[in-house]
């Protein structure tokens, strides 16, 4: 075996589940949880809950697929319950989404509490803990900082504030004198973001215990809570800022369960990666003239020198680093940003906010500019963008080699710096429904750092799914349309249209793009009278709950429709994906990583490409099936799927669904399931 691994498991059952070290108790109290609940056993969720608690027991890495239906969030807190009552530092649990995270706190922990009543030797205190700029800043409610927004929360008159933003500006106002929490998902409803950073600072705008708030700060209180905790929420990316930036965020843990793992790389990956344009250094050559004496005019300068020296380059990868030119006028500016710097120290008493704001700005810029600067091609990928405009009459225009520019840089890879400081020192455990290609662990763990030489002892195990997937789903592959060009072909929109006629409804489509998206609903409007939902047309969150309740509407949208959408019942009967989601061919991190791979001797397109594509494969076919009544089919409109080779490979990654090419067959099996419906 590669790396450190120690084995991947065959799942244990029935009575042997307790002979795991550890097990014992925590099984007894999760049959007690289920009782007491009013649940029911589920064999794949004492599974997970037993090879969990022997991790903890162990301090062994472990890898847990668990199937849509196992109820697995319920599978690590019991054992995370447990553990806590005996240790002297809390347990972190990170997610990537806010759903998850909200289910956890405001679902799945307070009906465990309440249904082990005093089984627990001590009460168990949970906390949730975010982004500093997710609460609300009281020093800036109150005008402490400078606003360089034209409409700002402390110049809109309270009587006569008109439009959107003067109406959310009131709301926020009021809120906040009545919020115990400052946390922006509890305002209800959501304000924009324009809105809510009137309000807010990032961490390295706060001025810490300089505030002369520090006592009631939302942030502190939530950090304070978190410090006194058994078990902590938060999400990827403040796990990733603690394991990486050498800054404190999280309380010390040795402990971590990971939800949503597939997408921790990912998500890591964003956390890290920086972006810096002209109009960043511009912007803090203002911020420095406005709130400080110290003269600005040399990153002015700077800022003219490196706009000047992207003009003409196109949007593109930069395998060997910056050009000449630009890492000249990239040098003018970490020179500049070094001595803005110098010039605009403060004492240690000073809390001045307008400062800090600027240093903020400089210290970021300067950072940035560094790392640029000193970027290795082994370890890190620079690459440039640029964004297109908007021309009345015209529409969106594509970018020139003379539109804004702006620099980026982000890992190769996140394996090494996952490895050392996530794993190292810790016992993580990692959970989700979609973590293996083929039954094989080894992707995944390959992009977290747990594979190769030196890599830490873990173990995996797959606890299955609740569902009979062949007798609850068909997987439809359109081996007869055309392959996939620009767009969604005339073929495929007849071919939804027919597909939804068939299933009278009840359709989540899944689209490559917001245009195709659009495009599907506008055909299939003009020849149904049904209710056809589309991403963007409003919330997210209003659309799926309309979703739900109409069961033969049909909701079309993109990438956040494809992961985090649960409408059990006879409302989704029928997913569609237009194409497979491979990463965009012009992507230059994707297309950096490929180059690395087959330059190592592997396969860049399959290691890459094809891995991305099946995890969000599975991920939008899992939207399908999420009880054991539900029913339907998972139609593939991409025939690449069912004619180059890879398509297997795709396959796999999927519920093993019974899989048909047959068009008529999969048209009679959506006209029986909505008359049985009827």
């Amino acid at each position: 075996m590669s790396g450190g691994q120690e084995s991947q498991r065959q799942p244990l059952t029935g009575q042997e589940l307790e002979t795991l070290p550890g097990a014992a108790d925590v099984l007894d109290l999760l049959d007690a949880v289920v009782d007491a609940s009013g649940g029911q056993k589920r064999d794949g969720q004492r599974t997970m809950a037993a090879h969990v608690a022997q991790s903890l027991e162990l301090d062994r890495h472990l890898l847990v697929q668990a199937g849509t239906g196992t109820g697995k969030s319920l599978a690590y807190l019991v054992p995370a319950l447990h553990y806590a009552q005996h240790s002297d530092k809390p347990i972190i649990v990170a997610t990537a989404t806010l759903a998850l995270q909200s289910q956890i706190v405001n679902r799945d922990i307070p009906r465990l509490l309440e249904s082990v009543g005093d089984r627990p030797e001590r009460e168990t205190e949970v906390a949730i803990l975010k982004g500093r700029n997710n609460y609300v800043c009281l020093h800036k409610l109150e005008g402490g900082y400078p606003d360089d927004e034209q409409e700002t929360l402390f110049d809109v008159d309270p009587g006569g504030a008109t439009g959107r933003l003067g109406e959310e500006v009131l709301r926020l106002r009021a809120w906040a004198e009545t919020t115990d929490t400052g946390d922006r998902d509890e305002l209800i409803p959501g304000v924009s973001d324009k809105a809510w950073r009137q309000v807010s600072v990032n961490a390295s705008e706060c001025l810490g215990r300089k505030c002369p708030l520090v006592e009631s700060c939302f942030a502190e209180l939530a950090k304070t809570r978190a410090n006194e905790s058994d078990i902590v929420i938060t999400n990827h990316a403040l796990l990733a800022i603690n394991a990486f930036e050498g800054i404190g965020v999280l309380p010390e843990h040795e402990i971590v369960v990971i939800d949503e793992a597939h997408e921790l790389a990912d998500r890591v990956t964003g956390a890290v990666t920086g972006a810096l344009s002209p109009a960043m250094v511009h912007s803090a050559a203002r911020s420095m003239k406005k709130n400080t004496k110290a003269d600005s005019s040399p990153l002015e300068s700077a800022a003219r020198n490196l706009d000047n020296a992207l003009d003409g380059i196109p949007a593109a990868l930069l395998p060997k680093g910056l050009p000449e030119r630009v890492g000249h006028a990239m040098s003018q500016v970490l020179d500049a940003t070094r001595t803005a710097l110098s010039d605009t120290k403060s004492d240690a008493k000073d809390s001045d906010a307008g400062r800090q704001m600027v240093r903020a700005k400089l210290t970021e810029v300067m950072e940035l500019a560094e790392r640029m600067l000193n970027a290795d091609e082994k370890y890190e990928v620079v690459w440039i963008s640029r964004v297109g405009s908007w021309e009345p009459g015209r529409g969106y225009v594509a970018a020139s080699d003379t539109d804004p520019a702006t620099l980026h840089v982000a890992p190769l890879s996140v394996a090494g710096r996952l490895r050392e400081g996530l794993f190292e020192d810790r016992t993580v455990v990692l959970t989700s429904a979609t973590l293996t290609v083929g039954e094989s662990f080894d992707s995944v763990a390959g992009a977290l750092g747990l594979q190769g030489t030196g890599g830490p002892r873990w173990e995996a195990v797959d606890v299955g799914s609740p569902f009979d997937y062949p007798k609850q789903g068909v997987l439809y592959l359109a081996s007869d349309l055309p392959k996939p060009g620009r767009g969604v072909s005339e073929e495929q929109l007849e071919r939804v249209l027919e597909l939804i006629e068939a299933s009278r409804g009840g359709a989540l489509g899944l689209f490559s793009s917001k245009r195709g998206a659009e495009l599907a609903a506008e055909y299939v409007r003009e020849r149904t009278n049904l209710n056809i939902l589309v991403q963007g047309e409003s919330s997210l969150r209003a659309l799926v709950k309309e979703f739900g309740a109409d069961t033969d509407s049909c909701l079309f949208g993109t990438m956040s429709l494809w992961q985090g959408v649960d409408v059990p019942g006879d409302s989704c009967r029928l997913v569609i994906m237009d194409r497979i989601p491979f990463p965009r061919p012009d992507d230059p991190l994707s297309a950096a990583r490929t180059r690395a791979v087959a330059e190592s001797g592997g396969n860049g397109f399959m290691a890459v490409s094809a891995y991305h594509a099946a995890i969000r494969m599975a991920q939008g076919a899992g939207r399908l099936v999420r009880s054991v009544n539900d029913r339907g089919v998972v139609a593939v409109l991409d025939s690449r799927i069912a004619t180059q080779r890879y398509g297997s490979y795709l396959v796999k990654a999927l519920p093993p669904f019974w899989t048909t090419q047959n068009k008529d067959v999969t048209v009679g099996a959506l006209e029986r399931l909505a008359a049985s419906i009827d």
